[in-house]
């Protein structure tokens, strides 16, 4: 084949987007004459969507000076912003700022060039990853309009997503999302290269996932899948990052066996040289799997492998320690982890697990964990995401059933199974499925109870959630369960107090609680045990295995 027929046998692969036939037929083209700058701009980006770093940055580099030479200043700020991205994905930072620096002088020489917003592009980039909120907006607003005519395909995506995650990002949610909407329809409608189109998608899936903007994310990602479909070639460090994205969304669903199957691919991707940097978030989402189906070994390994990556391995290594028994490091990690974390949306990562763990303390949990489930409910109050008010009603909940209150306790139950199972999030729903057993239970319902943990008892055995299925199991009556309680958590850490022989004023200094919600723990106690006098309570709890069963746990 001849060099011309190599070239455009490669424009077409790419077009096609066949890019391992695009960059072989580029590639033995450039090696027998170098290409010109927009076929070696092609082959660049064949190389960025095979994951091939050290080649993309080699073209890109070639691409810029050629046109710099030639003083084509647009055309080179455009290389050199997919030059900085590629080696930043490279972890040659000091390499990028370089080529930044570089760039920036470059557009000096011609001020009026609409491709300068490419350098505008990385500089909030480099805000947004040091937390700079406010100065990452005050760059967007030095933007041009994204939308005039003329302006490079992926220049005005680009400027469209960034908009609307300065948007995101400095709490304007809902102009935020619009513009990230914006940008995907851009993508949509074609004419953006296709590493533009795979950032785009990333970003915008991520900061979906961020706000708890789950329908949103699970729209986007479908339409993600079906254009990676479209191009089984594409192994680079967006697709990696993308599967990142998905393997969440796939672990939401329920899809456990696919989303464990994902997350190993994107941590093999994203090891292999090119993307590194995101690695920590694909060993965190296959640590989370794990810890999830009780593979507690390797949920302790890829936490450790998130952690080596940089990233933070917390809620999800407090939660295993916590399974693993370990409950007062898990106290200390969560609650270490929320005096770190400022940012709303990110507490809000953090706070269901705080609630959870706290209340394992059967002494103060319900006291601790009380002022995690209010934080809660107020952000999801401020930003209106479903998935929020879920969380935030499972929080409540088991907060108050903790408490002894397990009446109060079933509104903001119902509620946030209801909107799990809206959001089509099983694992959850199940969960606060068990809860509304529990609930009940204490309040005498054990036909009601045993209906809600079986149905839970099925969803977790069919997404292989096993620690959850051999809890449940603990839970039910009959054959190889205990006798049900009809005590809420709290009423049975007051019946083992009162069984030791403790005073009202004793039970309520040890449960830090007022010396009249313990009179009115008792009084429900000796209520529902059917008994009148502390003696008779005690006797009960004993024969009925109520208080061994409550210290075992």
């Amino acid at each position: 084949m001849d060099w011309d027929a190599r070239v455009v046998r490669g424009r077409e692969a790419a077009r096609a987007l066949a890019w391992t036939e695009a960059y072989d037929a580029l590639g033995a083209a450039d090696a027998e004459r170098p290409l010109d700058t927009a076929d070696l701009e092609l082959l660049a980006e064949a190389a960025d969507m095979l994951g091939q770093c050290d080649d993309a940055v080699a073209l890109l580099r070639r691409a810029y000076t050629a046109h710099a030479e030639a003083g084509a200043v647009g055309r080179a700020l455009r290389c050199g912003y997919w030059l900085c991205k590629a080696l930043a994905w490279g972890g040659e930072f000091a390499q990028s700022g370089a080529w930044l620096a570089r760039a920036r002088r470059l557009a000096a020489t011609e001020p009026g060039c609409a491709e300068c917003a490419y350098l505008v592009l990385l500089e909030v980039e480099l805000h947004f990853r040091a937390g700079e909120f406010t100065q990452m907006l005050e760059a967007v607003n030095r933007l041009p309009d994204a939308a005039r005519p003329g302006t490079d395909p992926d220049l005005a995506a680009g400027t469209t997503m960034t908009r609307g995650l300065a948007l995101v990002s400095n709490g304007a949610v809902a102009a935020g999302l619009a513009e990230l909407d914006d940008a995907m329809m851009t993508v949509a409608e074609g004419g953006v290269s296709a590493r533009c189109t795979g950032m785009i998608y990333c970003v915008v899936i991520g900061a979906c996932q961020e706000l708890q903007e789950l329908r949103r994310a699970q729209e986007w990602s479908e339409a993600l899948a079906e254009w990676c479909a479209a191009q089984p070639d594409f192994t680079g460090a967006y697709r990696g990052l993308c599967r990142v994205h998905r393997v969440a969304l796939l672990q939401l669903g329920g899809a456990w066996p696919d989303a464990v199957r994902e997350a190993r691919l994107a941590c093999a991707q994203l090891t292999a040289g090119y993307g590194e940097g995101a690695a920590g978030g694909a060993f965190y989402q296959l640590a989370e799997l794990h810890r999830l189906r009780g593979e507690f070994t390797d949920a302790e390994r890829a936490y450790r492998d998130t952690l080596h990556h940089g990233w933070d391995a917390q809620p999800g290594l407090a939660l295993l320690w916590l399974a693993r028994g370990r409950r007062e490091e898990a106290t200390a990690a969560i609650r270490r982890a929320l005096a770190e974390t400022m940012e709303p949306m990110r507490r809000a990562r953090l706070l269901p697990a705080a609630v959870e763990i706290l209340l394992a303390d059967p002494a103060d949990g319900p006291r601790e964990a009380a002022p995690a489930a209010d934080e809660l409910r107020a952000i999801a109050r401020d930003h209106g995401a479903v998935a929020l008010h879920a969380m935030a009603g499972q929080a409540a909940g088991a907060v108050r059933l903790a408490d002894g209150a397990a009446r109060e306790a079933l509104p903001p139950l119902r509620e946030a199974g209801r909107l799990w199972r809206e959001l089509d999030v099983p694992y959850e729903a199940a969960r606060v499925g068990v809860l509304v057993g529990l609930a009940c239970r204490a309040l005498g319902d054990e036909g009601s109870a045993g209906l809600e943990l079986d149905a839970a008892r099925q969803v977790f055995e069919r997404l292989g959630a096993d620690p959850d299925v051999t809890r449940v199991r603990r839970l039910a009556p009959g054959p190889g369960g205990p006798p049900p309680s009809p005590l809420s958590p709290r009423e049975l850490e007051v019946v083992r107090l009162i069984a030791r022989g403790r005073s009202n004023h004793a039970i309520a200094a040890e449960l830090v609680l007022s010396e009249k919600t313990v009179a009115r723990h008792i009084s429900n106690i000796f209520t529902k045990l059917e008994v009148t006098s502390r003696t008779a309570a005690a006797a009960y709890a004993f024969e009925h295995g109520l208080v061994e069963r409550d210290a075992s746990a």
